[in-house]
């Protein structure tokens, strides 16, 4: 089947060695050579509303992605923290 990036990025991340949404792919890294896509790019939460940055972007390697089906992107691999379900520590992530 093939997609195109507006289709992918309307699908939402899923990790299922943990359960945990991601989010959604902002952006594509490929390599320049061989025009494959090595990356799905999920650009960090915004901390209180954008004024204090973003967290960290999640780089996703190709190679990870297990299913892209109609609704969401599953995903195999080791993300230390799942930054998106998250809540209850808002001052320990404002100064982070």
């Amino acid at each position: 089947m093939v997609y195109s990036f507006n289709d992918i990025k309307c699908k939402e991340i899923i990790n299922i060695r943990t359960g945990c949404r991601l989010g959604y792919p902002d952006d594509i890294e490929f390599d320049n050579c061989t025009a494959k896509i090595c990356r799905l790019i999920v650009f960090g939460r915004p901390r209180f509303f954008g004024l204090f940055g973003r967290e960290d972007d999640l780089s996703i390697k190709w190679c990870d992605i297990e299913v892209i089906g109609e609704d969401t992107i599953l995903v195999s691999c080791d993300i230390s923290s799942c930054s998106t379900n998250k809540r209850g520590k808002f001052l320990g992530n404002l100064f982070k």
